[in-house]
């Protein structure tokens, strides 16, 4: 196993005590709930950026390289599809996606088409957990996708199961069919591509690595370690039926969106930030700092969570991203 460490710029001071449809027989794979945590790119960086920029693997690096960018642009109809030259950090989940994307269209709210493939080897029996949990939160009736051994989706995603991975595509609203059509443009560049590695690692991230295992329950089997397009560090663990992150979204009404987060019942607060909040119910942290800024903490699949365990790693990271 070969292990990539990234140096990174020295962390914030610590504040301790203080986040359609296609033909029938099409399916696309499912983007459940508990499969992506990712935040949108924010138009400001955290002040504890990583030096270089964020990494996924190899492979969906080489992916998006090797994907004819005049099949995405036809396949959803838009004038031109552009490879991002960087990738955003993985999308942590049940499984977990090493991630690359494309741009469809020009200007600042351009969407963007991604495309996953996962960092753990999977199964048929993957495949079928994927599509049970995102049968449980449906945005719209998923159908099968005849892709590789296997595939399900819906108008805006696919996911299948090729040689040993999941693969994914997410982007705008199209139909099933023309995510068919871009999944066999996956399968026949995959072939190929070398195997991601395990750990991609930061030094700060290591400092909740010992809390992180309590949480999960067990030692993790991968790293994944970055940062968003825009600086903001990224830090996660996985195993084979979970993940841990942790990541920041800029939002300029952060203290607006924290109202129902303080007011749930299920919200136990915890001194971190300017306000912080554990969901008892679900793991989810989520801490505030300033007025723009929030830093999520999230265990995958949702679940109840020794709000104890989710303090103490909270008080590990929380350091990288308050001031």
């Amino acid at each position: 196993m070969r292990i990539r460490r990234v140096v990174t710029i020295s962390a914030l001071a610590s504040v301790l005590l203080a986040g359609c449809s296609g033909p029938g027989s099409e399916t696309a794979p499912s983007v459940p709930p508990l499969v992506s945590t990712s935040a949108p790119p924010s138009e400001t960086p955290s002040e504890t950026p990583s030096a270089t920029p964020s990494e996924t693997s190899k492979v969906a690096d080489t992916l998006c390289t090797r994907m004819d960018p005049t099949v995405v642009q036809t396949a959803l109809a838009v004038p031109v599809a552009t490879m991002q030259p960087r990738n955003p950090p993985a999308e942590f989940g049940v499984p977990t996606y090493d991630v690359c994307q494309f741009t469809l269209g020009t200007g600042p709210r351009a969407s963007v088409l991604r495309v996953g493939v996962s960092v753990l080897p999977a199964t048929a029996a993957t495949l079928a957990a994927t599509q049970k949990a995102y049968a449980a939160h449906p945005r719209e009736p998923a159908k099968p996708a005849k892709l590789g051994q296997g595939g399900f989706g819906t108008s805006t995603f696919v996911v299948f199961l090729l040689d040993g991975k999941l693969y994914k595509l997410t982007g705008p609203q199209a139909t099933l069919a023309k995510y068919v059509a871009l999944g066999q443009e996956v399968a026949r560049q995959a072939p190929g591509l070398d195997e991601p590695e395990r750990l991609i690692t930061r030094p700060d991230c290591d400092r909740g690595s010992q809390a992180a295992e309590k949480v999960m329950g067990a030692p993790p089997v991968a790293r994944r370690d970055g940062e968003t397009l825009v600086g903001d560090l990224v830090c996660g663990w996985i195993g084979p039926a979970s993940a841990l992150s942790t990541s920041v979204r800029r939002e300029p009404d952060a203290e607006a969106l924290m109202a129902p987060i303080r007011k749930a019942p299920t919200s136990q607060s915890i001194p971190l930030g300017d306000e912080a909040y554990v969901d008892t119910a679900t793991g989810r942290t989520t801490i505030r700092v300033g007025d723009d800024k929030l830093v999520d903490l999230v265990p995958l699949p949702e679940r109840a969570v020794n709000p104890d365990l989710m303090t103490q790693f909270a008080l590990a990271m929380s350091p990288l991203y308050t001031r």
